[in-house]
């Protein structure tokens, strides 16, 4: 079995408006995943500098960052990153354009651990629905390239998409090829009113369980809490 989870980390930048990296650690560490996607990971303006360093994350984690970073400093590609367990092997990763109206990306691994093999698609999408959908369309299109042009995957979508919607806008465009999990309400950090974030998988996995991690301290580290599944192949 794999654990994903999936974590927007608004910059580190607490419910109590406080910026705490170290605190956000201790919430991956808490999540216990093997392979974790973030949003907004990197400081928004100037350099962009990567809100978890690498160095702090050696220090406190087991977790290390897949090497997507464009720009030299960042830990990302407009703010998603993924970080992967000790022992978990990454055999491929990319970054991806996506349609916009404000800068805008999404990133994807191939990794590997516990006899499970999956594609990750980590992606923060639009305000705008219609973008949306946009945005939805170009994900589609990319895991359908990646599987015609490498190693057929299972492949797993994660992140903050912005639909308040249960069950329409982009989600209904993704649904037509993924399940869509009901991990939970997951926004905002200190009363969970919407389920922003999202885990989707396709066929060749199973789930186990899924969920939203809402510890005392989730709660503090962030606007949003993560969401997280253990699935398995088949």
């Amino acid at each position: 079995m794999m654990k994903i989870a999936s974590y927007n980390i608004h910059k580190a930048v607490g419910t109590d408006r406080r910026r705490s990296p170290e605190r956000i650690i201790e919430v991956l560490n808490e999540i216990d995943a093997d392979v974790i996607a973030l949003q907004e990971a990197d400081m928004r303006f100037g350099q962009r500098h990567a809100v978890l360093p690498d160095w702090l994350l050696e220090a406190r984690s087991p977790y290390r960052r897949v090497p997507l970073a464009i720009q030299s400093g960042s830990m990302g590609w407009h703010g998603n990153a993924i970080l992967v367990r000790e022992g978990v092997e990454v055999t491929g990763h990319d970054v991806l354009h996506l349609p916009c109206l404000e800068p805008r990306g999404a990133v994807n691994a191939a990794v590997s651990a516990n006899g499970v093999a999956l594609r990750l698609f980590g992606m923060h999408l639009d305000l705008s629905g219609l973008w949306r959908r946009r945005q939805a369309a170009a994900l589609l299109h990319q895991v359908e390239v990646a599987n015609s042009h490498g190693a057929p995957l299972p492949t797993v979508l994660v992140g903050d998409t912005n639909e308040w919607t249960q069950n329409g806008g982009c989600l209904r465009d993704f649904a037509r090829q993924f399940t869509i999990l009901s991990c939970g309400r997951s926004f905002h950090a200190r009363r969970p009113v919407a389920s922003l974030d999202r885990i989707m998988y396709s066929a060749g996995l199973t789930l186990n369980e899924a969920g939203v991690h809402s510890s005392p301290l989730a709660r503090r580290a962030s606007d949003h809490l993560p969401v997280w599944a253990v699935l398995e192949a088949g």
